[in-house]
């Protein structure tokens, strides 16, 4: 009698910008490898550590410069990275409430200073954490700001606290891509330009992979042309 193996899920370590889009193949995958998706999302700076630290992965999606990090230290197999997109960041409110204006620098901080608490990501791990920090700061605003300061772990968690959040008036500020696959936030648009920050993404083959065929498939599939459509509605640009 043939015996069938039970398959074994894919483990991705992945920064908060690509759960919408590895979410979203998820069934695709499996009907194409009959393996699951075991995802690990959060701040790019954690993911790396955990890599780094041995945690069981098979791709990981990370920004550009930390994959170029990674392979440097052996941690990927040799020329399995490839781009997924632009990632840029933006301003959020929650589901119902008007939106701001966020299109010049004075009109950001105006926002900010209106809002009754500001909800972001990690501001030492998270790309758009940092970022959101460094702006505050250029903006003359991080002592005024600071009691209305909310991080969170990553972006994700930071859009669910803010919608779930019985005050009006508050601000998300993380990647666009993450404000588009959370509930009951609505994106307002990116930051102004003088604050813009495009984040390129790239997902790679970790070097320690049990089943490289199929983390090699998962990769072709994110960056597939007929995902293309499904990049841009998670917030990926070309």
């Amino acid at each position: 009698m043939q015996t069938t193996l039970p398959s074994r899920p894919i483990h991705v370590l992945s920064g908060g910008a690509a759960q919408g889009l590895v979410t979203q193949l998820a069934a695709c995958f499996k009907a194409r490898f009959q393996d699951g998706i075991a995802g690990t999302f959060g701040a790019v700076g954690t993911m790396k550590d955990s890599l780094i630290a041995g945690t069981p992965c098979d791709v990981v999606i990370l920004t550009d410069a930390l994959i170029a990090q990674l392979a440097a230290g052996g941690h990927l197999m040799a020329g399995s990275e490839r781009k997924l997109g632009v990632v840029k960041t933006g301003v959020a409110v929650k589901t119902g409430e008007n939106p701001v204006d966020v299109t010049t620098p004075d009109a950001l901080k105006a926002s900010l200073q209106a809002a009754r608490a500001i909800y972001f990501p990690d501001p030492i791990k998270a790309t758009a954490g940092i970022h959101v920090m460094k702006v505050i700061k250029q903006l003359g605003l991080e002592s005024e700001l600071q009691a209305r300061l909310r991080p969170f772990p990553n972006g994700a968690a930071a859009m669910k606290a803010m919608a779930e959040s019985q005050e009006i008036g508050l601000l998300g500020c993380t990647q666009i891509t993450e404000i588009l696959h959370s509930d009951g936030v609505d994106l307002v648009a990116a930051l102004p330009k003088e604050f813009e920050l495009a984040t390129v993404y790239t997902a790679a083959v970790s070097a320690r992979s049990v089943q490289p065929q199929a983390a090699r498939g998962l990769v072709d599939m994110l960056i597939a042309r007929d995902a293309e459509a499904m990049r841009l509605a998670c917030g990926f640009e070309a």
